[in-house]
């Protein structure tokens, strides 16, 4: 589950009696599985309620609205899915490799999770609540990316003066616009992205 204090349910359930957790959890997947098919502008309370077979009072009790809800259902779901750490292999072709690998499965849960980001993308734009929502889920990918090519730099296979800082948004840009575009993503496409455009890019010799 989140952290953030402030994404945290709300609990004012009468007479102040603690709100069953387990409610929780299935209202947040109704929310995400909502939002990965509809969007988030065709998402209302009334369907995620639906979805989770509950009465929509008991999504006020917990959350103030539904920008509220979805943050933290983000949230939840970012922090139980944390991409894995990749370890040092001695060169940058070898932790492309292990990045590749250490991708997981790209089932249902990992194009639902993709899908849901691509639903938060045009609302993120108006609300500031869940384009932070949607900046921290991708903090975690950005940062092992500039990981991979901070080690690069100190073996010297990226030149020391490339500018890098738009690498891992342009890795993960890509892979959104896939999304947007009702395509799938898997490991072929994230192993093209990587070997074919990114690696060139960044181990260019300077001036090239």
């Amino acid at each position: 589950m989140a952290n953030n204090p402030e994404q945290q349910p709300r609990r004012i359930g009468g007479g102040g009696r603690q709100l069953d957790p387990s409610r929780d959890a299935a209202i947040m997947q109704a929310a995400l599985e909502g939002l990965a098919e509809l969007g988030y502008d065709r998402l209302s309370m009334d369907e995620i309620a639906a979805r989770a077979h509950a009465g929509k009072g008991a999504l006020y009790r917990r959350w103030p609205s539904k920008a509220a809800l979805i943050a933290h259902a983000v949230a939840a779901w970012r922090d139980a899915h944390a991409p894995p750490e990749i370890h040092d292999t001695g060169s940058l072709a070898g932790d492309i490799d292990a990045a590749i690998a250490a991708l997981p499965a790209f089932d249902e849960a990992a194009q639902q999770q993709m899908a849901v980001f691509a639903g938060l993308v045009s609302a993120a734009s108006r609300d500031p609540e869940l384009r932070q929502a949607l900046a921290a889920g991708l903090d975690r990918p950005r940062q092992i990316i500039a990981d991979v090519l901070e080690r690069a730099v100190a073996r010297r296979e990226i030149p020391a003066e490339r500018d890098l800082e738009l690498i891992p948004d342009i890795l993960i840009g890509l892979n959104l616009m896939r999304i947007l575009h009702g395509q799938t993503l898997d490991r072929e496409h994230i192993r093209r992205v990587l070997q074919t455009i990114i690696y060139p890019l960044v181990t260019a010799p300077p001036g090239d």
